[in-house]
């Protein structure tokens, strides 16, 4: 019986590491850039282009209030400041959502009144602050007591012509172009391939795994040229120095 016993724990010891192997194997895979849209339901991926100037960009499309995109929003600037490549934020709110178009918008009136850094620090703050915003009422008050924090008067009115609405609307319009079904979706793009890494239903959608796919695609990806430089993606992006 005992020699049994120890027969089954050897058996049951080398199934575990065999399946811890094949999970490794399987991150350490993923975690390359092999220039992939394998389960990916994108339809229109001409926008799926580096930033002017960059030979890769991280693209990534955002709601506010998912708490997924949170979640992902550090990796995200860590990995933009770390490689040197620019983060290029497209809005894409959802509609059970009800305040996060409003506060797309009030991210975009920050970025062109007062500075695309302080645009950023809002977005970053809104994400930590998720819980507490549930209604566009408590998305004022918020806005308000940040702008106080921020020795910034509150506009008002915020967006009288409507323009800063209709560039929010282009942004979900691009991602509807695409296809995003899910926030965030965030894809590593070069010049000629671009890699998910989240945002595609049954894949790994593991931001973590951004640093590795990046400095994968800066090794493999083909140096920006004028030539190569000439399709830019609209939108509004945190750059760091362009790689």
């Amino acid at each position: 019986m005992k020699v049994r016993r120890k027969a089954q724990h050897k058996v049951f010891v080398l199934l575990q590491r065999t399946v811890l192997l094949a999970a490794l194997l399987s991150a350490s895979a993923h975690a390359q850039f092999v220039g992939q849209g394998a389960r990916d339901s994108f339809i229109d991926t001409s926008i799926l282009k580096p930033a002017p100037g960059s030979k890769v960009s991280i693209l990534v499309f955002e709601d506010l209030g998912c708490p997924a995109c949170a979640r992902a929003h550090p990796y995200e600037l860590s990995t933009s400041e770390k490689e040197h490549v620019p983060l290029v934020r497209r809005d894409f709110p959802l509609a059970q959502h009800v305040w996060t178009f409003d506060g797309a918008v009030f991210a975009r009136y920050l970025e062109d009144k007062v500075s695309p850094k302080i645009a950023a620090e809002y977005r970053t703050d809104v994400f930590a602050s998720q819980r507490s915003i549930s209604s566009k009422d408590d998305l004022q008050q918020y806005n308000a007591l940040w702008m106080k924090r921020h020795n910034l008067p509150v506009p008002s009115p915020l967006d009288p012509g409507g323009v800063l609405a209709a560039r929010v609307k282009a942004d979900y319009d691009t991602g509807e172009r695409l296809h995003v079904t899910l926030t965030p979706t965030i894809v590593v793009v070069t010049r000629d391939k671009y890699q998910v890494v989240c945002g595609t239903q049954g894949g790994i959608n593991d931001p973590t795994q951004l640093d590795a796919i990046v400095a994968a695609a800066l090794a493999q990806a083909v140096p920006a040229t004028p030539a190569t430089a000439s399709h830019p993606v609209p939108g509004h992006a945190a750059h760091s120095a362009a790689r």
